[in-house]
């Protein structure tokens, strides 16, 4: 037997195969497939959120102790309706959803922040395209671009007005009495 090394040429080691990568409708695609083949997917109101965090707020070790109470009497398991077991299950259940939860909320994190640098790289290339219009628009032999320039001024003074409008808050709401007519007392 010969010692044979083999070698792998350098640009197969510096440029690995690219990962496919899915187009963000395909991706949209790919999720509302798996919300589909998921049991549960329940959407809450603000409200229902609130009570329900309310009771879930329950420590593991109270949880446990009260699966045991279950399973401890069979009046308490009558009076519940499941046996312990079945509650162990959920909790079970519960656990291994919250995985997938924070699985779910770190990937919302990275496609959101991915696609703030995407929105930062397009601001930044259309401020240099700006900007260079600008100056070029100000030499006769460049004219078709003013009015892509006035444009652009007449929409970046209206964002500026919008902003300037948001923080205003409306008067505050005189009291009933003094609204309704009444002389004050």
């Amino acid at each position: 037997m010969s010692n044979q090394k083999i070698e792998t040429p350098a640009a197969a080691v510096e440029n690995p195969p690219a990962a496919t990568t899915l187009s963000p409708e395909a991706v949209v695609e790919q999720l509302r497939l798996v919300r589909s083949q998921i049991g549960e997917v329940t959407p809450l109101t603000t409200a229902q959120r609130r009570a329900f965090r309310a009771h879930a707020k329950t420590s593991n070790e109270e949880l446990q102790a009260s699966i045991n109470v279950i399973d401890a009497a069979d009046l308490v398991e009558q009076a519940v309706g499941q046996p312990a077991a079945e509650v162990r299950g959920l909790l079970d259940e519960a656990n291994h959803w919250t995985a997938v939860e924070d699985e779910l909320r770190t990937l919302l994190n990275g496609v959101s922040g991915a696609n703030l640098v995407r929105r930062n790289r397009v601001a930044l290339v259309t401020g240099r395209a700006y900007s260079v219009s600008a100056q070029l628009a100000r030499d006769p032999a460049h004219a078709v671009l003013v009015p892509h320039v006035q444009e652009i001024k007449r929409l970046k003074r209206l964002a500026r007005r919008k902003k300037a409008q948001t923080p205003n808050t409306p008067p505050a709401l005189a009291p009933a009495a003094e609204t309704s007519g009444e002389p004050k007392k």
